[in-house]
């Protein structure tokens, strides 16, 4: 069965701490997203430069995001893998310019446990995994550096992830992953008070199952976790509209409205401005107080 958002009820989470930062879920926020990566499909090459990336945090903090989400390594379909010492090399100096300077909670993007350690001591606030703490020593690492993780689903790896994906039942089966990674958080000392999902739309999916994850996203919230959702500007856009991926800002808005009223508490996105005044439309609606004769 699919919940609607007056069937779970808006907003059912409280504060998250960040190290010494805090977030109200009270409410949706937004992740600018800032890849410090040469090959990311839709910035790539972009912000290569500390100098470059933070300016972009700049801009972003001051359209309203929440959150700036750091990577070092392009998780695009077909991307190819990078060193630790690369990674660390792009994101580190960004990180710890960006902690000096702005007041802002500051994601890292990785999967490997050297830069997750590296980029907290230099400032990050949280890590943001697309394999879900799966690689060697990257649980363990999250759990000593106590700060929140988001568990993504990811089928295969970035070369590979869209070469003929399939499920026995799309929903379930990445409800179990995610349901499965939490345990072995909880197993590893990392409290439900620090674990965020996201279904990785995009990642290992085809355009049936990226729906079907949207139409179903109730069903994850109801995990009893903050949902992370992130589409902007990704490929199940294009499918949809056409569109090549500099036209894809208004079908990035539309499911990042259908997501925050869906359940999402952090909306993944690299236009940030239009993004923040897409979701407090949907939160307007949402926050309203209905008497029993919808008075």
């Amino acid at each position: 069965m699919t919940l609607t958002p007056r069937d779970r009820g808006a907003f059912p989470f409280g504060r998250m701490q960040f190290k010494n930062k805090q977030l109200d879920l009270s409410r949706a926020h937004v992740m600018g997203i800032l890849n410090v990566t040469p090959d990311s499909f839709s910035d790539g090459g972009r912000f290569t430069t500390v100098e470059a990336a933070l300016s972009q945090a700049r801009r972003l903090v001051g359209e309203g995001a929440s959150i700036i989400d750091i990577g070092g390594e392009s998780t695009r379909p077909g991307a190819q893998p990078v060193s630790v010492q690369q990674e660390l090399a792009r994101v580190v100096p960004v990180v710890a310019g960006i902690a000096s300077e702005l007041d802002v909670i500051i994601s890292i993007d990785t999967s490997k446990a050297e830069v997750m350690r590296e980029a907290v001591t230099a400032g990050a606030h949280m890590i943001n995994d697309v394999l879900a703490l799966r690689e060697p020593n990257a649980l363990a690492t999250a759990a000593e550096l106590q700060v929140p993780v988001c568990l993504m689903h990811m089928q295969g790896e970035p070369r590979t992830m869209q070469t003929r994906p399939m499920y026995q039942d799309v929903v379930g089966d990445i409800r179990d992953f995610l349901q499965e990674r939490v345990q072995a958080c909880l197993a590893a000392g990392i409290p439900t008070s620090r674990v965020m999902l996201d279904p990785g739309f995009g990642f290992g999916k085809t355009l049936q199952h990226n729906l079907t994850l949207f139409k179903h996203l109730p069903e994850f919230s109801q995990l009893g976790y903050p949902l992370l959702v992130g589409v902007s500007r990704k490929s199940m856009i294009g499918s949809i509209l056409d569109m090549p991926v500099e036209q894809r800002l208004y079908g990035s808005l539309g499911l990042a409205s259908l997501a925050v009223w869906l359940g999402a508490s952090i909306i993944r996105a690299h236009d940030v401005a239009a993004t923040v005044q897409a979701i407090r439309t949907v939160e307007a609606v949402r926050s309203i107080q209905e008497d029993d004769n919808g008075a």
